[in-house]
């Protein structure tokens, strides 16, 4: 029996392989290329160039794109290409680009800026060293292989600068340090000259992922898009000290005039927290000192409160101290700093310090980029706090998302499968648009260690290991499985689930309940003064009820994907096991006197989080599932659900029959808006919390949808749907979100004591309407009540 299963495990396994990577023999004609007489791996900006004479202009010219750190490409002084997406060595990503549209009879420019952060990258930059790569891809596109006939120039004038000046964990890269002395200008000009420019060195072949030799970068195509790039003008200056600066700036083109022999200080102000490559124009101003710094939000007093913060719209008498950049003024007029990667900020403070000559201010703008998501969710009522709600959860999704999910866009940048599973689920209801999730479920399980479990965060050049998030890596595979038709994709990842779970068998005690795992087991950033609950509460003898019901739900999960399209000897393990541990978690855990689950088997801790787990795994049930939820709710000594796992206890208590208080649960959303934030915070201690851009707290623009409104997948790959609204309150509301097949509409209107009720349907798609303990078939297209 264990043997054949072993058999079957492996073959599975090799399959996997074989579905997840596209073998190829042949190298490309291209050559990585980098800076000659340079190791590669410190810190340095370079300048790759080639003239490309064209007698005609060509309908398309396609080229492959990547490097190590990262690239923007410029066609003819253009940006047209900005990369590579992030990824690890195993899938290291290239972009295909058509130059065409930049391309013009004549003599071309073709130029590239990369760069390499080496010690100072951000944590998710996985790295070998500077290096740059163009292949076309036909024979007249191959004219711009990279090879000796390219020029390379390292740019002197930058330098790292490390930190955001207050204690915190930040990861998230350098500033940067320019010295326009020591620059070169316009390089990516068609009629600049690079004859005195010494020739790049030329390493090995691109090689695709897959060839018999092939080592470092395993070149793939990137799954996911260019990111989008809009300008985005900043329109308010809050204060300026040293100058009176003139009506306009910076929210139009206005010149600004310091001048000679000035400090000047000017705070601008976004209004919202954006993400943005920022662009400072100017000119004169010889030896001028420039700072750019960007905040989220000012600081009460750092020296006496560290990096509390108050209302993030105060600005008088607050303290400042964020990543910075900095930049010397050669005297010239024209010139121009642009941040090689983005920025993300409401504030930026520029503080100018001039010499004998005065400094023009020409422009100071930003450019908003993020993944290209498109709003195709509707919500409509008269309640304007809801909009509210969804705009702001839908600008926190956007600003966590760029070439991969990210836990904040400010300070980590790391793509973490307990934010992941939350953010998916959004980018699900609000834009129908997986690219990133399923691109996200890939990164996941390439992460995958000898001992089978995922790493917490990918990528990340430092390996981290939440055994935890392993658990919700299921979960986040057993969503996509249910809410996107793609289940081939799914079965792929399969094996992977295997080995995560396997992880979790090496644990369990003879009774099922798991001991002694290994690693950083995060539940939430919650406590109660006597535990903190980013490790799970445990008894004397080591036992953790939330730990268990976790497992017990991953252990679910894995059984139905294994049953519809794995390997049913695996789906019986699964349901056995997932029973054994209901058994146990019954007679371990559960307290007859309070009528709830404790935190551990002695009985002397109990949370949001143990019965939130115990609803939605289904060990209460019906009127007892109903008591646990009301006190919940009512019962303030339980350790609370931050506003991550609020996630989980909104939909315990929906499950449970309250779904019709949703509004009523929203008050840390609100305190959030009281608070003057324009994203949702990390943690739900306000003046505390690190980051003010946390995706994880978007749950409402899922919840708005999928509770409030009613609808959801009723089958794998939401093929059928299921209509069963939450409306408490709300007497007229209608709504609409992106389905695989079309779209989903609802609209409810109440009369007097009768409702009107529309359903629109996608064609080819049936499901159930559930009405006061009634359920109703539904057909394609649209169904009245």
């Amino acid at each position: 029996m264990f043997t054949a299963l072993a058999l079957l495990l492996s073959v599975a396994s090799h399959a996997q392989i074989a579905n997840d990577q596209t073998v190829l023999s042949t190298p490309w004609n291209a050559f990585w290329i980098a800076p000659a007489n340079d190791p590669g791996r410190e810190y340095g900006v370079y300048y790759f160039r080639k003239t490309l004479d064209l007698t005609a202009k060509p309908a398309t010219f396609n080229v492959k794109i990547s490097a190590d750190n990262r690239y923007k490409l410029y066609v003819n002084g253009t940006l047209v290409s900005v990369g590579p997406a992030r990824g690890d060595t195993y899938y290291w990503n290239y972009e295909t680009v058509d130059l065409a549209p930049y391309l013009a009879i004549g003599k071309n420019s073709i130029a590239a800026i990369v760069w390499n952060e080496a010690e100072s990258r951000p944590e998710a930059q996985i790295s070998l060293r500077t290096a740059f790569i163009l292949q076309g891809n036909t024979t007249a596109e191959e004219a711009l292989n990279t090879n000796n006939t390219w020029k390379c120039l390292q740019n002197k004038g930058y330098a790292a600068i490390t930190g955001v000046g207050y204690p915190t964990y930040y990861v998230a890269g350098p500033g940067e340090l320019v010295d326009m002395n020591k620059s070169v200008k316009n390089w990516m000009s068609a009629d600049f000259d690079d004859r005195n420019w010494p020739a790049a060195a030329v390493m090995e072949h691109g090689k695709p992922k897959g060839m018999s030799d092939a080592f470092g970068w395993m070149l793939v195509p990137s799954a996911i898009p260019q990111m989008e790039r809009t300008l985005q003008r900043i329109p308010v200056l809050r204060k300026a000290d040293g100058i009176t600066a003139p009506a306009g700036f910076p929210a139009t083109k206005t010149s600004v005039t310091i001048p000679a022999n000035t400090t000047a200080t000017l705070l601008l102000d976004q209004t919202y927290l954006t993400s943005a490559y920022v662009t400072l124009n100017f000119s004169g101003g010889k030896g001028a000192a420039m700072s750019l710094m960007y905040n989220e939000a000012l600081f009460d007093n750092l020296k006496k409160f560290g990096s509390r913060k108050g209302n993030r719209n105060d600005v008088d008498g607050k303290d400042l101290a964020g990543r910075r950049d900095s930049i010397i003024s050669d005297g010239t007029a024209g010139q121009s700093f642009n941040t090689l990667y983005w920025r993300t900020f409401r504030y930026i403070r520029l503080r100018v310090q001039t010499g004998e000559d005065p400094l023009i201010i020409d422009d100071l703008y930003g450019t908003f980029t993020g993944y290209p998501f498109q709003m195709n969710a509707k919500f409509q009522s008269d309640n304007a706090e809801i909009q509210k709600i969804l705009d702001i959860g839908w600008r926190t999704a956007r600003l966590d998302a760029m070439e991969t999910y990210m836990d904040c866009p400010y300070y980590e940048q790391l793509q973490y499968i307990g934010d992941t599973r939350i953010q998916a689920m959004v980018s699900y209801y609000n834009s129908g648009d997986d690219r990133l999730a399923r691109n996200a479920i890939s990164l996941m399980d390439h992460s995958r260690i000898a001992e089978g479990l995922t790493l917490s965060r990918h990528p990340s050049y430092s390996p981290q290991i939440i055994p935890t998030f392993s658990l919700w890596y299921v979960g986040v595979l057993h969503d996509y499985w249910m809410y996107r038709p793609d289940s081939n994709f799914v079965k792929d990842k399969l094996p992977g689930v295997r080995d995560v779970l396997n992880f979790f068998s090496r644990y369990q005690q003879a009774d099922g309940s798991v001991k002694n795992v290994p690693y950083w087991n995060f539940i939430d950033w919650a406590g109660n003064g006597s535990h903190d609950y980013s490790h799970p509460p445990t008894g004397n003898n080591g036992g953790s009820s939330i730990m268990d019901m976790q497992l017990m739900m991953a252990y679910s999960m894995a059984a139905e994907m294994e049953k519809r399209m794995g390997m049913p000897a695996m789906a019986m393990l699964y349901k056995k096991k997932a029973a054994q541990l209901e058994k146990t978690i019954r007679s371990k855990y559960w307290d007859t006197a309070k009528g709830l689950y404790a935190d551990n088997e002695d009985k002397d801790l109990f949370s949001q989080h143990a019965n939130s787990l115990a609803i939605l795994t289904g060990l209460v049930k019906g009127p007892e599932a109903m008591a646990v939820a009301k006190k919940m709710l009512a019962d303030s000594t339980l350790t609370q659900c931050t506003i991550y796992f609020k996630y989980y206890l909104h939909q315990a208590l929906v499950k449970a029959g309250l779904g019709d208080g949703y509004l009523d649960w929203l008050d840390i959303w609100r305190k959030n808006i009281a608070m003057g934030l324009t994203t949702w915070a990390e943690i739900s201690d306000l003046p505390n919390a690190r980051s003010d851009c946390h995706a994880w707290g978007a749950s409402p623009n899922i919840e708005f949808y999928r509770t409030v409104l009613g609808i959801d997948s009723y089958a794998p790959g939401f093929r059928k749907i299921k209509i069963e609204p939450h409306l408490g309150a709300l007497t007229d509301v209608a709504g609409e979100m992106p389905h695989p097949n079309g779209r989903v509409a609802v609209a409810y209107k109440k009369n007097g004591d009768r409702w009107k009720i529309s359903i629109t349907l996608p064609e080819k798609t049936s499901g159930v309407f559930r009405w006061k303990d009634k359920t109703y078939l539904l057909k394609p297209g649209l169904n009245s009540f």
